[in-house]
């Protein structure tokens, strides 16, 4: 019997008591108040007992509150034979069990992600509702060139990097690229999600810098090969009937004869300078692998410092050296670096037009570094963005083929590099001998 059914008889049975009671209370009879009151003892009891009962299931509910609220999850309740408070009970342990489940199940996904996000190349920045860093993976550390105790709880163009500006201020649900340093390119993507009801933001960077690279070496390379084949064919017939064009000069008067081999001479030497120059442009992307052999950096730089400074530009220029140690050795193609130094000097000698002081720094730990540094005007943040694209150039007559081919070299070896503008203004390029 429930226990519902229980009090509901046991008030009846009461009731009914009372009544027979009243009736009898209109007589007077002794022996009756005496089983009245026995009744009401025996009533007493029963309603303590049934009172006991109803609390104790009481304490049940209480129980399984607590136990809610304290997120405790791994008790259950046993059947205490009554049969509804056995039915809340068994939804109790269902909606327990369910609980414990999708806890287990939150738990393994977000370590998961945990997982994916620590190892991920792209770098991840997620913010909470005031537009501040609440969290960010290692990759999002190293793009933006900040460790995470110095960035979470900070606005992003607060930061003071340009990485962190332009994700500042690339509105929600939109994508762009974004140069870095030297010729890096990073895509970054503002997205959405839902937390709590609320939109919260994330932001998503991907470094895209040597599959860009790779594009466009292979796109430029394409359009060359086709170019200075078209070119080349040609100049080469040109060439030749204008050579064939010569041995009439035999022929004229000797007044004209001068003018005509004049021109002819001056169209000869513009088409050898038209193809020198595609074969220029041709012998950027057609670099062959580098053959390492040890080699002393001082030496090399000394050769072409010295080579510099009969430059009609250089002679205002004053020279720097911050060598740590008066020999280097590494592991480089020579005539290939000797290149990539050629032209990052005269690019050093052409930004300070006539006049000024370029300093070379080379230091050995942890990794051999060559600085290259100059005190010219420097360049504007577009042009550092587009600096290492082939044929773009901030030189009034520039083709755009010095940096190009600066950045095949380098990354032929496996070096880092970089060009920036420092805090002391000045220009620095930067090489990194070492993978």
């Amino acid at each position: 019997m429930s226990l519902r059914a229980r009090a509901i008889a046991y008030l009846v049975v009461l009731h009914v008591i009372f009544g027979a009671l009243a009736v009898y209370l209109v007589r007077d009879s002794r022996y009756w108040l005496l089983a009245i009151e026995a009744i009401f003892l025996v009533s007493l009891v029963a309603g303590l007992r049934l009172a006991r009962e109803m609390y104790r299931q009481l304490a049940l509910t209480t129980e399984g509150l607590r136990m809610i609220r304290d997120e405790e999850f791994t008790s259950r309740f046993l059947p205490v034979g009554q049969p509804e408070v056995d039915r809340l009970i068994e939804i109790y342990n269902r909606m327990i069990d369910h609980l414990r489940d999708e806890r287990v199940r939150a738990a393994e996904q977000h370590q998961f992600l945990s997982q994916v996000l620590h190892v991920s190349p792209s770098g991840v920045v997620i913010l909470d509702f005031d537009g501040r860093v609440s969290s960010l993976n290692p990759a999002a550390e190293r793009l933006l060139d900040r460790p995470a105790a110095s960035v979470v709880g900070r606005r992003l163009d607060a930061l003071g990097a340009p990485l962190g500006d332009a994700l500042a201020s690339l509105p929600p649900g939109e994508a762009k690229l974004v140069g870095l340093l030297g010729a890096r390119r990073v895509k970054c993507h503002h997205g959405t999600f839902l937390d709590r009801g609320f939109s919260r933001s994330f932001l998503l960077i991907e470094e895209l810098t040597e599959e860009l690279r790779q594009f466009e070496r292979a796109a430029y390379e394409k359009l060359i090969r086709v170019m200075s084949h078209e070119v080349n064919n040609t100049l080469a017939a040109s060439n030749s009937l204008l050579h064939s064009s010569l041995t009439y000069a035999g022929e004229l008067e000797p007044g004209s004869r001068q003018d005509f081999e004049q021109a002819i001479g001056i169209v000869i030497e513009r088409t050898e300078q038209l193809g020198s120059f595609m074969r220029r442009f041709a012998d950027v992307f057609r670099l062959p692998p580098p053959l390492k052999r040890p080699c002393d950096l001082v030496p090399i730089l000394t050769d072409t410092v010295r080579l510099l400074v009969a430059h009609p530009g250089a002679g205002g220029v004053t020279w720097h050296w911050r060598l740590e140690q008066p020999s280097l050795v590494v592991a480089i193609d020579r005539g290939q670096i000797e290149q990539a130094l050629l032209n990052v000097l005269k690019n050093a000698i052409d930004a300070l037009d006539g006049d000024g002081t370029i300093v070379i720094g080379l230091a050995a730990a942890p990794r051999p570094v060559l600085t290259i540094e100059d005190s010219g005007p420097g360049f504007t943040a577009e042009a550092q963005a587009n600096l290492f694209t082939p044929f773009f150039s901030t030189k009034p007559h520039g083709q755009g083929i010095g940096l190009t081919l600066v950045q095949e070299i380098l990354a032929g070896h496996g070096f880092g590099y970089s060009l920036e503008r420092t805090a002391q203004q000045t220009t620095r390029f930067t090489i990194v001998f070492g993978t």
